[in-house]
């Protein structure tokens, strides 16, 4: 097949589907091509979008023109904000979907783009003229040509799936495995590894004791994702919660006999997720706790099936059984289908270039799980970032590039592709040095603009964001310019919030930053006109000035970092005996030798506090004799 200028998207997971569309967006005719084209996007762990940092890659993504936010949306079932009394700088979203609606709008999105193509096959092969890629060849002998390749194949490269003691091939969602891709990424120089995920058996909730659990609800009706799109209106519903006891954790201790990996037999080499271990996990690493939370969601609006949050095991059925029914409410429970562990080759992502680009054949791309990470959120994220960036290269563009100061999605692209992973990567809001800068709230702020230039953005979008950025500008103009004086309406306003009355006049900012103030009830209470600001709009005037002080630091703290990257690094400076600096990377910088700060910080492997640590001492004169080769 002749297709030289198109992209080639490989796996139509999360990650797939977000490549190929950004590469359409982008003006590029793609093939998608997949394993099974019943399989689009489809949910095989959690049904749920979102949750503490993924939430604002949702965010990115969405900011980005991407289809994750809209389509969690629009299949929402309920919604939470996650962290919400430790400031909004790390609020994040995450919601309940129909995972079953959610898979097929997804399809329906795929198949209405007129530059998709979806092909079902296995890829097998790359095919490349020793330089670049040139395209892939197909298990029935049938070869695509090809300018860019993007892999996109989650769990999938020579997957194999394990309940007790009984192993077989596959990937995620009982999909098929590749057996053969791997030794094809080998030959070009990747470097592969195995990691190991997991999933929950799945219950019948018709066999559950709803009755008898702890209800969990949403809490934000209405809320959503997108900038751009309609909330859910779909009904909401509430998830349970149980919990494991002594009996359950006496019934997995007696089980691991016949674990996949406790087991006398053990079969699973792969490091799992830290931050998800299976329930076999905690038992063990956790021996003082009692009980460990189960939270029971379900898995759409007209399926039965529940999904137990926090029961991700590998254990032989039997077990798996025993250990669910000694559990409140899941007494007399049926197990519609067993827990797995999934094994699975990954690429070490610190031979791709920032824009997932693979060091060793241009044009080769790599997004999802296949770099390292765990999750729909980051498998979506690098997905739109690889194609959109594939497609840009055709063109003779640019490529996408989105700093740490940017985006939690250039936070994600940095850590693997400098520090690589040894486990499954998951995001959190901790792993961004410029959080407070980077929230929720103001993603299309940060990468709507970026976005547009590079042709991910469309019209519609654009209106849409002009409109919105000029709302919260004038918002904002009104709060600093209008002042009040202490009044008997003022102070009661602050009164039903249980603050102090104003004792000096102040402008509306000013008040904003007191609890409780909203820019609506404000505007109501104290009889002014102001901007009509949607809830959205609102939120982001209120935060600018609520958190003014601490934006106004950490932005100039960006500054004098940024500033300090053309600081030069004299070519006689030496790194060995400098406190604070491992030994790797003296051996790197010493062999690499960086003309300038910014050259250094972009080394793999290089930290913020290594780059701090250097910057301190380029600057101090006084340090001149421990950082130049003695005599």
């Amino acid at each position: 097949m002749r297709n030289e200028d198109c992209v080639v998207v490989v796996g139509a997971g999360h990650a797939g589907v977000e490549a190929a569309l950004a590469a359409a967006r982008v003006g590029r005719r793609t093939l998608l091509v997949t394993l099974s084209a019943g399989g689009i996007a489809q949910m095989p762990c959690n049904p749920a979008v979102g949750g503490q940092g993924k939430g604002h890659l949702v965010r990115e993504i969405d900011a980005l023109g991407g289809a994750m936010a809209l389509c969690a949306d629009a299949t929402s079932i309920q919604f939470k904000y996650l962290n919400t009394r430790k400031g909004l700088a790390v609020r994040s979203s995450r919601a309940q979907v129909d995972r079953f609606l959610y898979q097929r709008r997804m399809g329906e999105r795929i198949r209405s783009v007129a530059g998709i193509e979806l092909i079902e096959g296995e890829v097998v092969a790359l095919r490349d003229d020793g330089v670049r890629v040139i395209g892939v060849e197909l298990a029935d002998g049938s070869k695509i040509d090809a300018g860019a390749v993007v892999i996109t194949t989650g769990t999938a490269l020579r997957g194999s799936l394990h309940t007790g003691l009984h192993a077989r091939p596959g990937g995620g969602g009982g999909r098929p495995s590749a057996l053969r891709l791997s030794a094809c990424l080998q030959q070009v120089g990747h470097r592969l590894s195995r990691l190991k995920t997991g999933t929950v058996p799945r219950l019948d909730g018709r066999t559950i004791q709803w009755d008898q659990l702890r209800p969990q609800d949403g809490d934000c009706p209405g809320a959503r994702f997108s900038f751009v799109g309609p909330p859910s209106a779909l009904p909401q519903v509430r998830c349970y919660e149980t919990s494991t006891g002594h009996e359950a954790h006496q019934i997995i201790r007696d089980g691991l006999a016949h674990s996949p990996m406790y087991g006398v037999q053990a079969a699973i080499d792969g490091v799992g997720p830290r931050y998800c271990p299976s329930i076999e996990d905690k038992v063990l690493r956790f021996a003082e706790r009692d009980q460990h939370r189960v939270f029971l969601e379900p898995e759409g609006l007209s399926s039965y099936e529940v999904y137990p949050n926090g029961f991700s095991t590998s254990l032989a059925v039997s077990t798996q059984l025993a250990a669910l029914r000694s559990m409140k409410g899941l007494e007399q429970v049926r197990v519609l289908r067993p827990g797995y562990a999934i094994e699975y080759d990954f690429c070490d992502p610190r031979d791709l270039d920032q824009g997932l680009q693979s060091s060793f054949l241009e044009g080769l791309y790599l997004a999802g799980q296949i770099n390292g990470t765990t999750g729909y959120e980051e498998a979506a994220a690098q997905g739109l970032l690889a194609g959109a960036n594939a497609a840009l290269a055709l063109s003779g563009r640019d490529p996408l590039r989105i700093g740490r100061d940017q985006g939690y999605l250039g936070v994600m692209v940095d850590d693997l592709t400098s520090k690589g992973t040894s486990e499954p990567y998951r995001m959190f809001t901790s792993r961004a040095e410029w959080r407070l800068l980077l929230r929720e709230d103001n993603a299309d702020l940060r990468l709507t603009e970026l976005g547009r230039s590079c042709g991910l953005v469309d019209e519609e979008r654009w209106k849409s964001f002009c409109q919105r950025r000029e709302q919260v500008a004038a918002g904002l103009v009104f709060l600093r310019t209008t002042r009040v004086r202490p009044s008997a309406q003022v102070n009661a306003y602050l009164a039903s919030l249980d603050q102090s009355s104003l004792s000096r006049a102040c402008s509306l900012a000013d008040l904003c930053q007191r609890k409780g103030v909203t820019y609506g009830s404000m505007l109501e209470a104290l009889e002014l006109e102001g901007p009509q600001l949607a809830d959205e709009e609102a939120l982001q005037v209120l935060v600018q000035c609520r958190y003014r002080g601490y934006i106004k630091r950490q932005e100039d703290a960006l500054q004098r970092l940024q500033e300090l990257s053309s600081l030069p690094v004299p070519d006689s400076f030496v790194y060995e005996g400098l406190p604070g600096l491992r030994h790797e990377l003296v051996e790197k910088l010493s062999t690499s030798r960086p003309r300038t700060l910014g050259e250094l910080s972009a080394i793999p492997g290089v930290t913020p506090a290594a780059v701090a640590l250097l910057a301190a001492r380029l600057k101090d004169p006084a340090a001149g004799a421990s950082g130049s080769k003695p005599h």
